[in-house]
């Protein structure tokens, strides 16, 4: 049987999704926030780790690259990818909020602009409200938005408020709560069955 493999982001997660290896008595050394390394083979474990992108490790596991990962669950909800999910580990809490500037004015327009790093999740909730608006989707930066009128109010990932508030940003609505998940390749979970059940397993117990 080959070596699972397993898509860690180099985001947010990363450090708690190290410490939960370290609890599974997995210690990979070297794999940190500062690596270069973008590989990590530890066969004692039969277990091989890649360090990508947060936003690829849904696109590693979905194609069979990874076996399997460790995503945020505001990612899953946004890229929709066909991923079975049989873990929410806990960590990585935040949310997807509306938010608005403090001081809103009264601005009158037939159709809002929200500026976000998530298009789908920001549709669907507006699509279910009924309400038109007009999406620009940003990479980064997406606080900055209303303040220089790209947009009169955001969609953004928020975990303690902390960079709104410094923004002038005031949350409207909380869409939806998030957290770190651990994602399985539906071939994987067939083809490599007794590896990966008993890694959920062991995660399940600690």
């Amino acid at each position: 049987m080959s070596d699972l493999v397993l898509a860690l982001s180099k985001g947010r997660l990363l450090h708690p999704s190290i410490a939960l290896l370290n609890k599974l008595g997995i210690e990979p050394a070297g794999l940190s926030s500062d690596s270069r390394l973008l590989t990590f083979d530890l066969p004692k474990f039969n277990l091989k780790i890649l360090l990508v992108r947060a936003t690829d490790v849904p696109t590693y596991v979905e194609y069979g690259a990874a076996d399997i990962g460790i995503a945020g669950s505001d990612l899953l909800l946004e890229q929709m990818r066909d991923v079975y999910e049989p873990v929410d580990l806990m960590f990585g809490q935040c949310a997807i909020v509306l938010a608005q500037p403090i001081q809103n004015g009264n601005r009158s327009c037939l159709k809002l602009r929200i500026a976000t790093k998530y298009p789908n999740i920001t549709e669907s909730y507006f699509s279910k409200k009924g309400m038109p608006i007009e999406i620009v989707k940003l990479y980064g930066s997406v606080e900055l938005a209303p303040s220089v009128g790209l947009a009169e109010q955001i969609v953004d990932l928020s975990s303690s408020g902390e960079t709104l508030r410094i923004n002038q940003l005031a949350v409207v609505e909380e869409i939806v709560r998030c957290s770190a998940r651990l994602i399985v390749n539906r071939a994987s979970l067939k083809l490599k069955y007794p590896a990966i059940q008993k890694m959920i397993e062991a995660i399940k117990a600690v």
